[in-house]
């Protein structure tokens, strides 16, 4: 199940150091982990990212995030029906999360970016770390863009200068430049 990670992390080239170190502990960890895709996976688990963008007004979906009280990408947990296909999950996190229908930017799944991230504990849940995949995808119906209550307190376009003011994140930033 994990032979698409591998593939996905091995034809990635990072852009800059942070991203380096970020796919080098990518690749460390993933043999390691028993449950690579699952959030009850303790130490740290892959997550899937997507960077949506409305092409003809040359804009970003953002989302503040309700828990986390940042503007982040679209994105979230695997699920066992995304059979380990990231790609998957960033396409269904993206359309739950922003109402839009979107598609991959590049029909053949390719890796935008990568960040390793920690995840302070909540409640039951103790501290941990998102492998994070980002995925760059098209809104094909970007008036379609709505809030989805359960996920966000707010949704919107964004322009990239904007954006990258929006997060405090230097990989948010470096996915929005």
């Amino acid at each position: 199940m994990t032979s698409a990670l591998h593939t996905l992390l091995d034809a990635h080239l990072p852009a800059d150091a942070d991203e380096a170190r970020s796919l080098a502990e990518m690749r460390r960890l993933l043999p390691r982990l028993d449950q690579p895709f699952s959030r009850h996976q303790p130490e740290a688990h892959f997550t899937a990212s997507a960077l949506v963008v409305d092409v003809e007004a040359g804009k970003i979906a953002l989302l503040h995030h309700a828990k986390l009280r940042r503007w982040l990408q679209p994105g979230g947990h695997a699920e066992p029906g995304d059979g380990g296909l990231m790609h998957l999950t960033a396409l269904r996190e993206a359309r739950e999360e922003t109402g839009c229908e979107v598609r991959l930017y590049d029909p053949t799944p390719t890796l935008l970016d990568v960040d390793v991230h920690p995840i302070p504990a909540r409640g039951d849940e103790p501290s941990h770390h998102h492998l994070d995949l980002r995925f760059l995808m098209v809104a094909e119906d970007p008036q379609r863009l709505s809030l989805n209550a359960e996920e966000s307190s707010a949704v919107g376009w964004s322009a990239g200068s904007v954006s990258t003011r929006l997060s405090r994140s230097s990989t948010t930033m470096r996915c929005g430049e």
